[in-house]
């Protein structure tokens, strides 16, 4: 009878363990009571041994019970070792991204921005449930990064009153709650997942403005020499974008984050360059971007040259000219200097990729400074570079040398450089924000402006140099980094030459001589 009993133990035990296993396979969410019946399976399985011990004692006497023994102790001690390693495997989660690009790995920007987090960031997905998945792919790399980060995914058709709740209009949508405040987006991609997280974090939009009146480049425009791409980015950086035509305005509106001189081709007046003078002094950021002169007889800018002499940096009236051939591998010629080392300044401390400069003209910090203020250069073209003074040349016969005695400079060429100081009166802090960052009035100055156009942006490191400059301008050094990049497109293009010989080489040729192999080798046999 005990016997009995002990026996019906032991089948309660393997019951409950195989109920376990499907509880987790089959039932994930019943999942609860899986611990329950582990313990009472594994409760059952242990009087069953303690009470048939004599049983077992004997039977482990013979030596094949002890041989059975011992290799069942050695699967045993395999499974722990495999359980071990997963379990710290599960806690210390390392990934090996091996694409050309990293395209399955999160970008410097938003671990930047995730690193920054302070306070929990809630992230729901409201999508159908099948679609979980693709979701949980890209978001769990998110959750690793910070912990910070929580996410939940929700669907609309099971849960309607919560989607109504959120105003959740399509599938697809992810929101994003910080701080009380929340935003939307409806897609996958990490820039636009990146951007959703940037704009709840920031909390508001910033606004950059272009100025207009004297050929600039247009922020609108999507042709080659156009600033629409760039104006893209910005508008994924949590940036609003506006034109204003200074001369009409009378000044800067307060709410301008960054001003933008973009390539004007005419000198401002010099109305318009005491409203950016007084801008500036209210802890104003502005950017100027200075190309060389279109023609040897085109007239300086002079008002402008003069502004930014005033912030310590003073602009060759030269075109860089990089003799070195590393344009070549891009596609351009010598007339595009290109840099891909980098003084060490908060703008290019992650930058590690080529950047190309179309018709560009040196920029050089005065030494000394001017007005207490001190410019650093943070991008230098090659030291087979230099600057070539006869414009006139250049411009008509794309022929020079370097040539010291005229006035040429030798390489590296600075064609890039800033300058902070502290501002008297700001208008960017705010009451409340305790930890908003100290105002400063920061000038950045750009010896070329067509680095920035759509026809350039091609080159590796352009955008990232521009969106880190504003960035720095703006006093958001989280946004300073290199940003999500589209994946490669690995296709290969073939004429109709080309996949007629690959057809004939993968259906006739690399066949036939497979065949023909083995007729050989049976005509030898015989």
């Amino acid at each position: 009878m005990v016997n009995r009993i002990i026996g019906m133990v032991f089948w309660l035990g393997v019951a409950a363990l195989v109920a376990v296993a499907g509880l987790r396979f089959l039932y994930p969410a019943k999942d609860q009571y899986v611990p329950y019946l582990l313990y009472a399976g594994l409760v059952c399985l242990l009087i069953y041994v303690l009470g048939q011990w004599r049983d077992i004692a004997s039977m482990f006497a013979r030596r094949q019970a002890r041989y059975g023994a011992l290799t069942g102790v050695s699967v045993l001690v395999v499974l722990g070792i495999l359980i071990a390693i997963n379990y710290i495997g599960a806690r210390q989660n390392k990934r090996w991204d091996l694409t050309t690009n990293k395209q399955f790995s999160l970008s410097d920007q938003t671990r930047n921005v995730l690193s920054k987090l302070d306070t929990p960031l809630q992230i729901t997905v409201f999508t159908q449930e099948e679609n979980f998945g693709r979701f949980k792919e890209r978001l769990k790399e998110y959750e690793y990064i910070s912990k910070k980060v929580t996410t939940d995914y929700i669907d609309p058709d099971k849960k309607p009153a919560l989607a109504s709740q959120n105003q959740i209009q399509q599938y697809g949508t992810i929101l994003f709650a910080y701080k009380g405040r929340t935003e939307r987006v409806t897609s996958d991609a990490e820039q636009d997942i990146t951007t959703g997280i940037i704009k709840v974090v920031q909390g508001q939009t910033k606004k950059v403005y272009f100025t207009k009146g004297h050929g600039e480049k247009d922020p609108a425009s999507a042709e080659r020499d156009g600033y629409k791409s760039i104006a893209d980015a910005l508008g994924r950086d949590n940036y609003s974008v506006e034109s204003v035509v200074i001369a009409q305005t009378g000044g800067v509106a307060d709410d301008a984050a960054v001003v933008i001189v973009a390539g004007p081709k005419v000198d401002f007046l010099s109305g318009e360059i005491d409203a950016l003078k007084k801008y500036l002094a209210k802890s104003g950021k502005l950017l100027l971007e200075i190309d060389p002169p279109e023609k040897p007889d085109s007239p300086p800018l002079s008002n402008l040259l003069a502004l930014a002499h005033d912030w310590g940096i003073d602009l060759g009236n030269d075109i860089v000219v990089d003799a070195s051939g590393m344009g070549q591998l891009v596609g351009t010629g010598p007339e595009v200097p290109l840099a891909a080392s980098y003084p060490s300044h908060p703008i290019n401390q992650r930058l590690k990729l080529i950047t190309g400069f179309p018709l560009a003209r040196s920029v050089n910090p005065v030494s000394g400074g001017v007005n207490g203020h001190t410019a650093q250069g943070f991008v230098q073209t090659s030291d087979r570079s230099w600057a070539e003074s006869d414009i006139k040349a250049l411009l008509t016969t794309g022929k020079v040398s370097m040539n010291a005695a005229t006035g040429d400079k030798p390489g590296p060429v600075t064609v890039a450089a800033a300058v902070s100081a502290a501002a008297a009166a700001s208008t960017d802090a705010k009451p409340g924000e305790a930890d908003a960052p100290k105002p400063e009035t920061r000038v950045v100055v750009f010896g070329d402006s067509d680095f920035a156009t759509t026809a350039a942006l091609g080159l590796p490191g352009n955008r990232d140099l521009f969106m880190n400059t504003i960035g720095w301008l703006s006093q958001q050094e989280n946004l300073i980094s290199i940003r999500p990049k589209e994946p490669d497109d690995r296709r290969v293009t073939m004429t109709a030459v080309q996949q007629n010989n690959v057809t004939i080489l993968s259906l006739l040729l690399i066949p036939g001589l497979v065949f023909g192999a083995g007729v050989y080798s049976w005509w030898r046999r015989r």
